[in-house]
């Protein structure tokens, strides 16, 4: 850890203090500190009082000069003006580091030097400030930075089709500046959710800000170890690109980096969040509606500590913002399928129709977060889907399916009724409720499979006592059906069949089993002998 020199030698020399009182408030060892001072004191060029203006990089290069040159830079880069920069940030209204930045790019650009990035700017900015005893908090200028995090509280939401509990993540986003407010509630926070969300984020704000601050989270950055070079999710650089924006990861273990959307997800959760816990939500759409309609209030409530609301200077600072682009950025995931017996392939947990030309053949499938597209593996264009919104959904296009679907070599409801009554009457009636539970019955093909594979994994007489006790509980449902055959079956005391057993099973049906002796060379000599005698007697 480098010592705050300036602050050591203000503390000896002015205040008197001792070296293991300088050594507790500076955060440095006893020795460390005897080891400078003893140093400073031997060095030529500099002594106490110190000149003005000096930073602790300017007295490390005078007391340990031979250091210092190690740590050289790269001289073809200009060095910017922090303490110019830092006065202009402070002193004059509405100054921006994106402002500062562009006028540095261009006057290095005229003078013939190399440039700092606007990230390495601010970084070597960040460093000059906490080496000067200066506080350096993203100052909240118009149109300068968006803040971006998850909150802390999480909702529970109940998925009608399943009765599953699903967990609502709420994403939270903040224009420093105005306060304006957005949120929004998750059930996936994979990277198509977390693109979209930031999408959904820049609508609100009705535009682009320079900068994109976000935390060290897995969807906005892979590695941040020492904040000079994060490295950037991919899909999310991509996504800044796109619009025009940077993105500027706070350190890590360091708030203060995103202090205003730490402030607004102290906010919510310390409000607004109350009035969501006291509701019970089905479907992910009520709860944003909900908590959309509370960050309106949030939004057009006057400030406690000044004049007007977020909405009021939000009107102001939009005017600064970058426009929005034409269209989104869109992640894309992508995905080898092959059309099932049911004419669906299954992705992402949900089950989308293919056209009946291309039953049991492959085909590629391309999703954004809103859309799904099939194309054959030549590439053509097959058909497009809006995207299932809850695990297991069906998404089908009626056209997709054969008029005479029922007749066809393929799964169909007479196939899977002959099946179950090779188990029993009770298997029977749960197949014939699955096969009426939906409005296609070709959704349910799936559902049957599931529940008759329990069959081979146990035997007849375990699944027609599950389907019993299903009918008689008014349960016929595969998930009943799943969570309780086990439990049968060990009342029954029968065993599954292990996955290997039944594979040795299927691979010797219809073959003729015999000892491993009966092949062996001097075994099939013999016979052959046996036989030549047989037809010399005969």
């Amino acid at each position: 850890m480098r010592l705050d020199y300036k602050s050591i030698i203000v503390k000896r020399y002015l205040l008197h203090l001792s070296l293991r009182d300088i050594a507790e408030q500076t955060g440095g060892s006893k020795s460390g500190v005897s080891e400078f001072l003893h140093a400073f004191e031997q060095a030529e060029g500099i002594s106490y009082p110190l000149p003005s203006g000096i930073t602790n990089e300017g007295i490390e290069a005078l007391v340990y000069p031979s250091t210092a040159a190690s740590h050289s830079r790269d001289e073809s880069y200009q060095l910017p003006d922090f303490a110019l920069i830092h006065k202009e940030m402070t002193t004059r209204k509405n100054m921006t580091l994106v402002y500062l930045w562009g006028k540095y790019d261009r006057a290095c650009e005229n003078s013939g030097l190399k440039a700092y990035s606007y990230r390495q700017y601010c970084t070597l900015f960040s460093k000059w400030c906490e080496q000067n005893d200066v506080a350096f908090t993203m100052p909240a200028y118009s149109g300068q930075s968006m803040e971006v995090d998850f909150a802390g509280n999480t909702f529970e939401m109940t998925d009608r089709l399943t009765g599953e509990i699903l967990t609502i993540v709420v994403f939270v986003a903040i224009l420093p500046y105005s306060n304006r407010t957005y949120a929004e509630g998750m059930i996936s926070t994979k990277e198509p959710q977390w693109i979209a969300v930031n999408n959904h984020a820049l609508d609100y704000f009705g535009g682009v800000p320079a900068i994109v601050i976000p935390d060290n989270c897995k969807q906005a950055v892979v590695a941040n170890k020492d904040w000079i070079e994060p490295e950037l999710n991919k899909d999310y650089a991509e996504w800044a690109e796109h619009n025009g924006t940077v993105i500027l990861p706070a350190k890590v273990k360091k708030p203060r980096f995103k202090s205003h959307v730490e402030g607004a997800v102290g906010i919510l959760e310390k409000g607004l969040f109350h009035v969501l816990e006291e509701r019970q939500y089905f479907s992910l759409d009520d709860f944003n509606d909900d908590l959309w309609e509370e960050l309106d209030k949030l939004n057009d409530q006057p400030f406690t500590n000044k004049e007007h609301t977020r909405n009021y200077y939000w009107e102001e600072e939009k005017q600064d913002l970058m426009p929005l682009p034409s269209v989104h950025y869109e992640y894309t995931e992508r995905k080898e399928a092959k059309v099932s017996s049911d004419f669906h392939v299954r992705f992402d947990n949900a089950y989308y129709s293919v056209d009946k030309a291309y039953l049991h053949k492959k085909v590629l499938i391309r999703a954004t977060t809103s859309t799904v597209r099939i194309y054959s593996t030549f590439g053509d264009f097959i058909c497009e889907h809006p995207r299932a919104t809850s695990k297991g959904q069906h998404v089908t296009n009626v056209s997709h399916l054969p008029k005479n679907y029922q007749a066809m070599r393929a799964w169909n409801g007479p196939y899977f009724i002959e099946k179950a009554m090779a188990v029993g009457p009770n298997t029977v009636a749960v197949i014939k409720t699955v096969l009426g539970s939906k409005k296609l019955e070709v959704q349910t093909y799936r559902t049957c499979i599931g529940i008759l594979q329990y069959k081979d994994r146990y035997n007849s007489a375990v699944l027609e006592e599950c389907c019993t006790r299903a009918m008689r509980a008014n349960r016929p449902y595969y998930s009943y059906i799943k969570n309780t055959v086990a439990r049968i079956a060990e009342e029954l005391k029968v065993s599954p069949v292990s996955k290997a057993k039944k594979e040795k099973a299927v691979s010797q049906k219809g073959g003729i089993t015999r000892a491993l002796k009966a092949s062996e060379l001097d075994t099939l000599l013999s016979k052959s002998k046996g036989l030549l005698g047989k037809e010399a007697d005969a």
